[in-house]
């Protein structure tokens, strides 16, 4: 079982040979195992790896397999292991993939028709590939028929598709054929698959996606062919002892989830295996999944979270309230874009839902008091309303408390917010409990599910995180906004509950899908602290921006709100990575602009206002100055958090780079070239800095390294303590500071202590605040050893966290 991972994003600038190169700084660093982005063949020049086309080959833009081989010995030599992320819920549309190819050629009658996971009731598949009507590029001669490498193909642009051979018989004459708009239309229709507008993907799409990416298309994980033929590489690497975990991708995409993990988990009975699940706050893991946790988003949420200062939500929220343009409060704008992106961009996953519900109402021998539209939308309201990412229910099975109580909350909301869809709503419901039995209800519920996390990734993740700015330090994925920070009862609860029922789950600060790194989250979070400070920087960030604005809506004052906290939290940044995010953040928001319905006047104000204002001398001066005092309780903060993942109950990983200050943003920023040179010159020089020393060159970033690379040690010499057999057990202070402690033992050999609320702190200091030990000596990391019930003024002059064992 890995002590701690290290991820890494691998593509064609940084592949397996790169990441063979960093073993032995990985190694030293105390790291266990090496934690990879999938591997497997992916869409050529694909960045991250996600769009794969062939499960059972190793991709190579990596390397290959020969690559592969060449890092696992390396990691073997080293005494590591490596984690895999694998991605069971779709495939790329794309030429390489040979299924998919095949599907779109023969139609029906390939081999791989039941691959993925597609409606054939129109006898076709639309592809929403073209940027007009069909009719219009038609007529306009841009669709051709050419000859590749001896075969006829469908050419639109740089993009091709087969043609069944069937239909191409006698064909000879393609220049005649490409000149008769009619003729060539003629074949196209005898085709397996239409060329449809991109605009279709709304409402007329008959197979389903990943999310919203019309190319990623669902695979049928629930057969067991499919099962074994995108899983054969992979589990025989686990067999073979080259890879010892795997990290499974949106597992909520899945029919039944717990069924493919059940299968997963008899085929690699030892592997470690975590879940890419989000949990709501209040929601636990289901207790039935076969595996050892999850990916860690609920505990880097907790952790922020615990940096949070309760006293300033108040005054936050005043501020936030008088810049809203989506109105201010979190439960409105969740609920506005989760129904935004239902009507929208998943349109064609609802109506798929709704062809099944009016088949299922016309076949009830009672009246139908509702029209389709009204059926329509109460499933539209049902998954709006509820309350998690998704349900579990299966037929056959008793349905448990869990989803019971998720699906009435759901339906007792939807109520609320359209009391005239009561009778569609209360049958809807009957339904999705699966109390009506049959083949075509069950297919209802179970595509529900498939539909419903889709619904809480785009309409909250990718847009009412966009919409609402108040502290976006709490615009997590897997967090809520609407709740103000974490209180120390709270995070102990949180900790104990892991340690009883999933005490080797992933713990993650920053990952590949974060909105904001860890570091950054920690600076922002301090704005709590001081709403009123905060507001006059606000105001004097404002006036120096002014002249950088095109017009008084140019950007909106949220954006702006938006923007300031982007340049504070993440400073110094330059203009490009400030517009870049920006201009990602005003789409996923689709007030202004969108991706798919662009506003070119509103993308171009905003730009002009990122760069204005960063080529600003007074604008920089206000940034620089409303930043200075808030750097090293930042970085104190972020250190909090880091010790709190490397001792949690649960394994740590460490996000590329991570290991000194990293203050990113989303992707593709997050995703940026890691300087390995200059961790490697830093981690030479660690062992011999004492906490202090460590601590004063703070500007470097070397105390993380310095945090990590003890910890770890910690960690390997007292791993029982660590382990399954481990105890939690919070370790209340006393004084009057004793809010600002988080204190926790780990079984009776090690402490962990760290600080909160550090600006009140750093203005304040710890008084007379003291934390009670376990009885016995304990020795810190900066060599002194306390008993009793030290000081935390004592205990944390010489770094902001401690770690204790207990001596010998």
């Amino acid at each position: 079982m890995p002590r701690a991972t290290y991820r890494v994003q691998l593509h064609a600038g940084f592949t397996f040979d790169d990441a063979r190169e960093i073993v032995p700084y990985l190694a030293r660093l105390g790291i266990s195992h090496m934690y990879c982005s999938p591997v497997l063949a992916a869409v050529a020049g694909s960045t991250h790896g996600y769009d794969i086309v062939d499960h059972a080959r190793v991709n190579p833009e990596l390397g290959g397999g020969d690559g592969f081989e060449r890092l696992t010995d390396a990691l073997r030599a080293h005494d590591m292991g490596l984690v895999l992320d694998i991605v069971p819920n779709h495939m790329a549309m794309d030429e390489a993939n040979r299924w998919w190819w095949d599907v779109l050629e023969h139609g029906p009658r390939s081999p791989y028709v039941n691959s993925f996971d597609i409606d054939w009731e129109r006898n076709f598949i639309l592809l929403p590939v073209l940027p007009d009507d069909y009719d219009r590029i038609l007529a306009a001669g841009e669709i051709r028929v050419v000859r590749d490498d001896g075969r006829l193909r469908v050419a639109y642009g740089d993009q091709r598709f087969p043609l069944d051979p069937r239909t191409v018989e006698g064909l000879d004459d393609i220049a005649l054929l490409n000149r008769s708009p009619e003729r060539l239309g003629a074949l196209l229709a005898a085709q397996h698959y239409r060329l449809a507008s991109w605009r279709c993907a709304a409402t007329d799409l008959n197979y389903r996606r990943f999310f919203d990416i019309n190319a990623l298309i669902g695979l049928r994980m629930e057969d067991p062919d499919v099962f074994a033929a995108t899983h054969s590489l992979v589990l025989g690497w686990v067999a073979d002892g080259r890879v010892d975990g795997l990290r499974i991708d949106h597992p909520d995409g899945l029919r039944d989830p717990v069924a493919y993990l059940a299968r997963l988990r008899a085929a690699a009975p030892e592997a470690w295996i975590v879940v890419e699940k989000i949990l709501m706050a209040d929601e636990p893991l289901p207790a039935d999944w076969p595996v050892d946790g999850t990916t860690g988003y609920r505990f880097a949420n907790l952790a922020t979270g615990l940096m949070v200062d309760p006293a300033g939500e108040p005054g936050l929220t005043e501020a936030w309230a008088e810049v809203a343009d989506g109105g201010p409060e979190w439960e409105a704008i969740a609920a506005v874009a989760r129904r935004q992106v239902l009507a929208s961009l998943l349109g064609s996953d609802v109506n798929r839902l709704t062809r099944l519900l009016v088949a299922l109402c016309d076949a009830d021998p009672r009246p139908r008091l509702f029209s389709q539209s009204e059926l329509r939308d109460a499933l539209a309201e049902m998954a709006a309303a509820l309350g998690v990412y998704r349900t579990y229910l299966r037929p056959g099975d008793v349905v448990s408390e869990r989803d019971s109580r998720a699906i009435d909350d759901a339906w007792a909301l939807a109520t609320r917010r359209c009391g005239e869809l009561g009778p569609a709503l209360d049958r809807l419901g009957l339904f999705l409990r699966l109390e009506i039995e049959g083949s075509l209800a069950s297919e209802l519920a179970l595509r529900f599910q498939q539909l419903t996390p889709a619904a809480m990734a785009k309409g909250v993740e990718d847009t009412a995180f966009y919409r609402h700015h108040r502290l976006v330090a709490l615009n997590e994925v897997g967090g809520d906004p609407g709740r103000f920070g974490t209180s120390v009862a709270e995070f102990h609860g949180a900790m104990v509950a892991a340690q009883e029922a999933w005490p080797l789950a992933m713990l993650a600060l920053s990952t590949h899908d974060t909105k904001r790194s860890a570091d950054l989250r920690a600076r922002l979070a301090l704005i709590s602290e001081d709403p009123l400070e905060w507001d006059v920087a606000v105001g004097r960030l404002t006036a120096a921006a002014a002249p950088h604005r095109t017009g008084p809506e140019q950007p909106t004052p949220a954006d702006a709100y938006l923007f300031f906290q982007v340049v504070i939290g993440a400073w110094p940044i330059d203009a490009e990575r400030a517009a870049a995010y920006m201009d990602k953040a005003s789409r996923e928001a689709k007030l202004h602009t969108s991706w798919t319905a662009p506003n070119a006047v509103y993308g171009d104000a905003l730009s002009s206002f990122a760069h204005g204002c960063l080529a600003d001398a007074a604008f920089v001066a206000v940034v620089e100055a409303i930043v200075e005092p808030l750097v090293e309780p930042g970085w104190q903060a972020a250190l909090a958090q880091l010790a709190l993942q490397l001792t949690a109950p649960g394994v740590p990983d460490i996000y590329q780079g991570s290991e000194l200050w990293d203050l990113s943003l989303v992707d593709p920023d997050n995703r940026r070239t890691v300087d390995y040179d200059l961790r490697r010159r830093l981690l030479d020089e660690v062992d011999a800095l004492t906490a202090a020393q460590a601590w004063e060159r703070k500007d470097e970033g070397i105390a993380k390294l310095w945090i990590i690379r003890r910890a770890l040690e910690i960690r390997s010499r007292r791993a029982a303590a660590f382990g399954r057999a481990g105890r939690y057990r919070s370790l209340p202070a006393r004084g009057e500071r004793a809010e600002a402690v988080v204190a926790f033992a780990r079984g009776d050999e090690v402490v962990t202590v760290t600080p909160r609320l550090l600006r009140s702190i750093g203005r304040l200091g710890w008084g007379r605040t003291t934390l009670p030990l376990p009885p016995g000596r304990w020795l810190a990391l900066d060599g002194r050893e306390h008993h009793s019930a030290p000081q935390l003024g004592e205990l944390l002059d010489a770094f902001p966290v401690a770690i204790l064992e207990r001596s010998a």
